[in-house]
């Protein structure tokens, strides 16, 4: 049986894509790889400690692993680095695929985050190893994860103007995950994944017609919105890189995919924005 092992187990989407590989195939050979066992607890598969940081926790964690899933770190102290150490010791270890969590447009982004991914598929490419790449598109929630400060502040704030933004929900991209995961077919293969299109303005009326309330969306250049997500105590980097995203996508579209590839992957339609309003709503 083809073990699989998933970093980043903990993190958001490395729950929810153990969760689809189990949904797919109830009796996967799964293993977790996670930095603190005992936050892992309840994930309710095997655990192997890893630390991107400490190669020689890498190299035990990998043993015997056919196929590794490579969540992007979010640890932004030398990810490049972080992500090497993985490969190198998926090399020693004789892992057969690594599947990446990469960035939409891959080597043609001009978002301020994607050097890490860049250098990531370079060192995938020359590493030997099979590799699936998928390039994932905006996470909706990086939006709609704000709506309690939203209604709080009776608007919506952002960069991007009226650029068409093709999010999805991050279940979305642990389906696609979790395929690519369990299709050894897709070796060799880099998908770009983007979801439903829609303005900021869009997700404002969306949000105004699910409360009632009357919720516009104020557009920023980019150094104001930077500016105003510091003062709301978002660390300056992370501020940076979303500012940066918003400005990117507008004059750019950095944040647009229409090739449909993610809902090929799924075997469905990506999540719709209305759904993914209501349960960020509900969260509240």
């Amino acid at each position: 049986m083809t073990k699989i092992a998933i970093t980043g187990g903990t993190g958001h989407l490395g729950r929810l894509a153990l969760s689809a590989i189990l949904r797919r195939d109830p009796g996967a050979d799964l293993v977790a790889l996670v930095r603190d066992l005992d936050r892992a607890a309840d994930l309710g598969v095997p655990l192997r400690r890893a630390d991107y940081h400490q190669p020689e926790t890498l190299r035990a964690a990998l043993a015997g692993v056919d196929v590794l899933v490579l969540i992007s770190s979010s640890d932004f102290n030398d990810r490049a680095g972080q992500h090497r150490n993985v490969i190198d010791a998926a090399q020693a270890a004789g892992v057969g695929r690594i599947v990446y969590t990469s960035i939409l447009k891959g080597p043609a982004s001009p978002l301020m985050l994607a050097p890490d991914h860049i250098v990531t598929e370079a060192a995938l490419a020359t590493s030997g190893i099979a590799a699936t790449i998928l390039r994932n598109g905006w996470y909706t929630e990086n939006y709609t994860g704000s709506l309690g400060g939203s209604l709080q502040a009776g608007a919506m704030i952002g960069a991007a103007g009226d650029a068409v933004l093709t999010t999805a929900p991050r279940a979305d991209y642990a389906e696609a995950l979790a395929v690519a995961a369990l299709d050894a077919s897709t070796a060799g293969q880099t998908h770009e994944l983007g979801g439903v299109g829609h303005t900021l303005a869009e997700l404002a009326a969306e949000v105004s017609r699910q409360t009632g309330r009357d919720i516009p969306y104020v557009d920023m250049d980019e150094a104001t919105y930077r500016e105003t997500l510091v003062s709301f105590g978002l660390p300056t980097p992370m501020a940076a890189a979303v500012a940066n995203a918003d400005a990117r996508a507008r004059d750019m579209g950095a944040l647009t995919d229409h090739s449909g590839a993610l809902a090929r992957l799924i075997g469905r339609a990506p999540t719709p924005l209305s759904v993914s309003v209501a349960a960020a709503l509900a969260a509240l």
